[in-house]
């Protein structure tokens, strides 16, 4: 598996398989916490997979409950992918075929996870080409140079990704509100490539600043953690990885991080570790990094799978889950695994999505919410509805500012793992 898993609002976790299914072009699946898998849709079951086939990237999931994605490949008689829709009633549907403009100016090949962004609009990149859905479907090309791979949306509400960029060089990326491409940083400015090298995802921390992961270059050429303040430019190797004898501490991390409930990172490291199938480590903002999990230590049967390509994602239960790409335990082939590690880290709240105006309805996620008593955001209290004993719905209230939301419930308080936007 090479995407990332997310958490529905059912508290079930969702994600793709690039390949395997019925027709061996991957699946959705959804699974439980406690293991149990179903299958939502086999890709390449229409005559020449024009339901669209091998989904790289992970899932979004919307207010409206409904999962978006990509595929790869399939989707028209070319095959060169597509964004589809699987609706909270099972309904599967094909919002857009890739290549169907002349030479392919919609793009093609689409890779990289969906984000929605602060307009309600869905983004995502098709072979370094930036493209926008509206809800309504309508489809565009914003008018951006291309040489972008991944991207998010921060709080100051322009897109960062890597990349690319202008420079033909690996690098950080600002596309502003505007619409113009900026080139922030370019990685492998000296020899050797102290500061790495192939940046594989970006994210916002806490602080505002951004941290990913190069899965080359660095002190010993197995990848880095870094950091870069896109205010004052500044950029900062956290961690080089394989400072360990035989890399025990890991190499090349394939996939970004994530920021815990502790403040502190956690990534994959899709090779090294004392059996040099991978780890899932944390590491601090200072750049002390521990090994949780050295993978395919079980017997040498690698039952606890092999080869981690995607983030992790921390779910409401305070746990964190993964996928693994290689296993040889009850497969004739490498399948892959889904996996949860546990450091201890309390339950949470996690707003969808995690930004509105006032008067908007957002999703709450989290456990045992059955018993909320009240909502509050940034300390303003709200109007809510439960919905099951995973979410809630709750109406962004008059007066609120950007700042983190509390559930009260019979059982206790519940905050949020992040502080929730409110947009003007």
């Amino acid at each position: 598996m090479y995407g990332s898993l997310i958490q529905g609002n059912d508290g079930g976790l969702y994600g793709t398989t690039g390949f395997g299914g019925a027709n061996g072009a991957g699946t959705i699946f959804k699974i439980s916490q406690r293991g149990t898998l179903t299958t939502l849709h086999t890709f390449c079951a229409q005559s020449g997979c024009t339901d669209g086939a091998v989904p790289y990237a992970g899932l979004l999931q919307t207010q409206n409950g409904n999962f978006y994605g990509t595929t790869y490949e399939g989707g028209s008689a070319l095959g060169y992918g597509t964004v589809f829709e699987l609706g909270s009633n099972g309904l599967f549907s094909i919002l857009r075929p890739f290549c169907s403009e002349t030479n392919c100016a919609d793009g093609l090949w689409p890779a990289e996870p969906l984000i929605q962004a602060s307009n309600r609009d869905l983004y995502g990149v098709a072979f370094s080409e930036l493209y926008q859905l509206t809800p309504a479907g309508v489809f565009s090309n914003p008018p951006v140079a291309t040489g972008i791979k991944q991207m998010i949306q921060a709080t100051d509400g322009n897109f960062y990704g890597v990349g690319t960029g202008s420079t033909h060089l690996y690098a950080i990326i600002e596309v502003t509100k505007a619409g113009q491409l900026l080139t922030l940083y370019s990685f492998c400015q000296v020899k050797g490539c102290p500061d790495g090298t192939e940046p594989t995802a970006l994210m916002q921390a806490a602080d505002g600043t951004f941290y990913g992961a190069t899965s080359s270059g660095g002190t010993y050429d197995a990848g880095t953690v870094f950091q870069f303040n896109s205010v004052t430019g500044q950029f900062r190797t956290v961690y080089s990885f394989c400072s360990q004898f035989n890399c025990a501490d890991g190499a090349v991390p394939y996939a970004g991080l994530i920021q815990g409930t502790d403040g502190n990172f956690y990534g994959t490291a899709s090779g090294g570790g004392t059996a040099g199938a991978g780890t899932v480590f944390q590491i601090t903002p200072g750049g002390q990094l521990t090994t949780l999990h050295v993978f395919c230590l079980q017997g040498g049967a690698c039952s606890d799978g092999a080869d981690p390509l995607g983030a992790l994602v921390q779910a409401t239960d305070g746990n964190f889950y993964g996928t693994t790409y290689g296993s040889q335990s009850q497969c004739p082939k490498n399948c892959g695994t889904v996996f949860q590690i546990s450091t201890g880290l309390r339950p949470f709240v996690r707003a969808n999505p995690g930004f509105a105006q006032v008067g908007r309805v957002v999703n709450i996620l989290g456990n045992n919410l059955a018993s909320t008593t009240g909502v509050s955001f940034n300390g303003v209290q709200a109007a809510y509805r439960v919905m099951s004993n995973t979410y809630i719905e709750a109406q962004v209230p008059s007066g609120a500012t950007t700042g983190m939301i509390q559930v009260m419930t019979t059982g206790g308080t519940l905050s949020s793992d992040v502080a929730f936007q409110v947009l003007p």
